[in-house]
């Protein structure tokens, strides 16, 4: 059975970050439509989901590319920021301070005390403790 899905697939575009978000929302719109009741949401659900097989089961994988490509740099900033706090969050050993006049981020270690913390880009000096 796995060997006639993998060649039922083959030469088509399959699954990436644009389908698995697609798929992320059609559940949040299915948990969000069992409290609500409303055809508005179940309707877009069923659409969107639709849209995801559609994409999963393309043979023009050049144009789903391209579309998985325009959604990456339109959430770019998004993930950015994510990913940025998440790193901060596991980094125990560090505190992070924006510098007042560039707004740079400034890591300096903990457990210094009163630091004097100069911005790598503007050069400005501001204390901080850490």
């Amino acid at each position: 059975m796995r060997e006639k899905l993998m060649r039922f697939m083959m030469g088509r575009y399959g699954t990436d970050t644009l389908n698995t978000h697609i798929m992320f929302f059609v559940l949040f719109l299915i948990v969000i439509n069992i409290f609500v009741h409303s055809y508005v949401i179940s309707l877009l659900s069923y659409a969107l989901l639709i849209l995801e097989i559609y994409r999963s089961f393309s043979k023009n994988i050049y144009k789903r590319y391209s579309e998985n490509e325009a959604y990456m740099k339109m959430i770019a900033p998004v993930s950015r920021t994510v990913t940025l706090y998440k790193k901060r969050l596991s980094d125990r050993d560090h505190r992070y301070y924006r510098c007042p006049q560039c707004h740079q981020l400034v890591r300096i270690p903990r457990g210094r005390g009163k630091v004097e913390v100069v911005c790598p880009k503007c050069h400005t000096h501001f204390d901080k403790r850490s």
